[in-house]
């Protein structure tokens, strides 16, 4: 039904839309026949035709926005539930343990689970309506960015809804969240279980951190200890302490099947977990009632969309060139353990903001441009006559040790070192080094013609504001400390090798 009205809609625009774009080409017509067709009035026609082009999928884009917020929001059903209690902001609503049980039994009448309302569970859900409102009203925000998608991958394995609470409990729907123990994602897998369930680790990547990737190695995982108890407690149980720890306690207690009549023979954090999981369930379901609003969210899930990479990013480049900043595309992408998106096959996708995306596809080319001009290793094959040397200018990456540079080249760190004038093993993400394969630097040769030559190339400037380059340093670091472009730099210095800067070079920023 909703997508059948989204299509209406859409259709409803492109009609509207469509007859106020041929309204003005009509307009643009009359216009034409009256005056001289000159080529001043052609390029005004076709920037009028870009115009409403922009502004076609400018009110499409609004409308949709506004339609999936209205369609996704549950603020005004608050609104009204709040306002029909008469609450004040800093109410704080308490209720007998009768209403506690009617509301738990009205939830159970919709669920597998057995949401048992006993003294010990209607005391945490008074520990989370009084003590932990905050954290409520946080994760009823940044549960607006995956609800969705969990009911969608419960829903396609035919498992409870209810499960997406799970989530709350484990993570606090943080999918960067680590434990003590190494549980890492929003589903808080350890590196084996995570492993086990296909996902993966790399220098750069976590698949455990990947929202969509984790929930479905949840949902296999929670699946497989359903089918072990036939009971969705015991599952939960079986979840937090390990299948073993469920067992010993089932022999322990003489042989019983319930998660309440074990439950004292399980660790002390497992003996807490399904009251945790109920009172979760209730304080998601009942927030309203209790004077508690969701935090706005920084992002949903209808506000998102998807871009696929061709080859590895730094996040760096992406912000400088679109102004998606840094923090979000990593909050967007929580995969990723560096800055860095790295080259991968099938071709690496990523989630973006969807006010983003027409800034990403006209700014597509020079970002990659960019990134290859900062980060790649530029094997410049310059043979030096005297000893047929073959060098290769690699740019330092985030993440990487001279002593892995060193291995990649098949040389030494103290010959890095030395071919680079360096005095300290820091690297700089962006610093060039120079590399020579054979292992030796070719010997220093005092050639006045080449010299001379070399210094009618480039002629340091005496005149405007001059900056001394530093090492590790580039003509696009130097743009952006100085609010310039990395052209005007060029244009600045003409003859300059902006691929071999030299520390203690001078270049003129203005």
């Amino acid at each position: 039904m909703i997508k059948h009205v989204k299509q209406i809609l859409l259709q409803g625009l492109i009609l509207i839309v469509g007859t106020v774009v041929l309204a003005q080409e009509g307009a643009s017509t009359e216009i034409q026949n009256i005056s001289s067709n000159t080529a001043s009035e052609l390029a005004s026609e076709d920037s009028t035709e870009i115009i409403q082009y922009e502004q076609f999928l400018r009110v499409i884009e609004n409308t949709l926005e506004e339609y999936y917020k209205d369609y996704a929001s549950t603020d005004a059903q608050t609104d009204s539930i709040i306002k029909a209690l008469g609450y004040d902001d800093k109410d704080v609503p308490d209720f007998a343990d009768s209403v506690y049980c009617m509301r738990l039994n009205a939830l159970n009448e919709m669920s597998p689970f057995h949401l048992d309302c006993n003294d010990d569970v209607v005391s945490v859900i008074r520990f989370f309506a009084k003590k932990r409102r905050s954290f409520t009203s946080i994760v009823l925000g940044r549960s607006k960015l995956y609800f969705d998608m969990y009911e969608e991958k419960l829903a396609k394995h035919d498992m409870p809804i209810e499960l997406k609470y799970l989530s709350v409990i484990e993570s606090g729907l943080r999918p960067q969240v680590k434990s003590r123990a190494g549980a890492l994602g929003l589903w808080q897998f350890m590196y084996r279980t995570g492993k086990y369930y296909g996902l993966n680790q790399n220098s750069y990547i976590d698949e455990r951190m990947d929202p969509e990737m984790a929930t479905e190695a949840a949902c296999l995982y929670l699946k497989k200890l359903y089918g072990m108890y036939d009971d969705w407690n015991m599952a939960l149980a079986a979840y937090n302490a390990g299948p073993g720890n469920v067992n010993k306690a089932i022999r322990r207690s003489g042989g019983k099947m319930t998660y309440w009549e074990i439950r004292p023979y399980l660790p002390r954090e497992t003996q807490g977990y399904v009251p945790n999981f109920i009172a979760v369930s209730y304080m998601m379901t009942y927030h309203a009632e209790h004077n508690i609003r969701a935090r706005e969210a920084k992002f949903h899930d209808f506000e998102v969309d998807t871009v696929c990479l061709k080859d590895g990013l730094h996040m760096e480049v992406i912000d400088s060139l679109t102004g998606w900043a840094v923090e979000d595309i990593k909050a967007l992408n929580p995969i990723f353990k560096t800055t860095y998106i790295p080259k991968q096959t099938p071709m690496q996708c990523i989630q973006i903001p969807t006010a983003y995306v027409g800034k990403w596809i006209e700014m597509e080319d020079s970002i990659y441009a960019l990134d290859s001009l900062i980060y790649e290793s530029i094997p410049e094959k310059e043979k030096v006559a005297a000893t047929h040397q073959t060098t290769t200018i690699h740019y330092v990456r985030s993440g990487q040790t001279l002593g892995h540079i060193a291995s990649r080249y098949g040389t030494t760190v103290r010959n890095i070192m030395d071919w680079n004038n360096m005095r300290s093993t820091r690297l700089a993400i962006g610093q060039k080094l120079k590399i020579y394969t054979n292992g030796t630097p070719p010997k220093q040769q005092s050639n006045p013609t080449k010299k001379q030559a070399s210094s009618t190339t480039y002629k340091e400037p005496t005149t405007g504001t001059l900056h001394t380059i530093r090492s590790g340093e580039n003509l696009w670091v130097i743009a952006k400390d100085r609010g310039t472009s990395v052209e005007e730099l060029k244009r600045l210095n003409p003859g300059l090798n902006y691929r071999d800067l030299k520390v203690g070079q001078k270049i003129r920023v203005k």
